[in-house]
């Protein structure tokens, strides 16, 4: 047990480090924005979640060619968006989970849209359907053969994200309730790190946003259910979290125009193209 303490404790710490290393290059990329067009003269930089970051990109690439105003988009993790929100580093932070009560206090939230946490394997993979029990005892160690699933006899590689992810923070809330994640785990820091690993390993399970799946990982069903948008705006798929926007105070000038957009009909279309499950009208 004090093993385990320790290597909490010492998980936090470097959680903490990793945040305010985050911080630094956010601020340094902030210092450093693209110009906008010439005539505008407008910028303002969107940092955190890894998993908002590739949707936020598409949405201020969509929203420079309507109005020139470049948008810069960091990643780092909800945790790091919400302090960077918090210290001004950022116009605005991006998070893929629920306000704390210490952000939700002093921070300003938008919901732009709802993500469900897709769990993958290796499209060589047999197992196309677990439970939540099954995941459960996988991402803890307590089921760590493929054959106790109904899989083909070999090891479990268990991929995870790290500490203070936003993803991590809602696999954690909404499937592992109190169970502790195996040691064995192997750690990784964006969603996309974790597709990668998954692609490439046959005996590999992981979790990512929904918006990101593609051919080179394969969505397994959790409990009979499949993540799509429809099991979810259905409340079907019960492994739903919200993708917000959050700003140090009611946002104003070029950062209510950017965040009134994401909110808006052409915003909300977008992100439901994207495979996300729209908080707004998309007409």
């Amino acid at each position: 047990m004090a093993a385990i303490r320790q290597f909490r404790s010492s998980s936090a710490v470097r959680a903490g480090a990793l945040a305010l290393l985050v911080l630094f290059f956010i601020w340094s990329a902030a210092g450093c924005r693209a110009r906008a067009p010439a005539g505008t003269g407008r910028s303002l930089t969107v940092a955190g979640s890894t998993s908002v970051q590739p949707f936020a990109e598409i949405l201020a690439e969509d929203f420079y060619k309507k109005t020139g105003t470049n948008v810069n988009v960091q990643g780092g993790g909800s945790s790091a968006g919400a302090q960077a929100a918090r210290s001004h580093v950022a116009d605005i932070g991006t998070l893929s989970r629920e306000l704390k009560p210490d952000e939700a206090a002093v921070l300003t939230e938008f919901v732009i849209a709802h993500d469900a946490i897709a769990i993958v394997v290796n499209p060589q993979n047999p197992v196309a359907a677990l439970t939540t029990e099954q995941i459960r005892g996988i991402f803890s160690g307590t089921i760590s053969d493929w054959s106790q699933v109904g899989g083909p006899q070999g090891p479990i590689t268990v991929i995870s994200r790290e500490e203070g992810s936003g993803t991590r923070g809602a696999f954690d809330e909404l499937l592992m309730g109190k169970a502790e994640l195996t040691p064995r785990a192997l750690v990784q820091d964006s969603n996309g790190s974790v597709k990668e690993t998954v692609a490439q390993d046959p005996r590999a399970i992981g979790y990512i946003s929904l918006g990101i799946v593609d051919a080179r990982v394969k969505p397994v069903t959790v409990d009979g259910v499949t993540p799509s948008v429809e099991t979810v705006l259905n409340k079907e798929y019960s492994l739903v979290r919200p993708f917000l926007f959050v700003t140090a105070g009611p946002p104003q000038g070029h950062v209510k125009e950017f965040i009134d957009y994401v909110l808006g009909p052409e915003g909300q279309k977008i992100l439901r193209d994207e495979g996300l499950v729209p908080a707004g009208p998309t007409k």
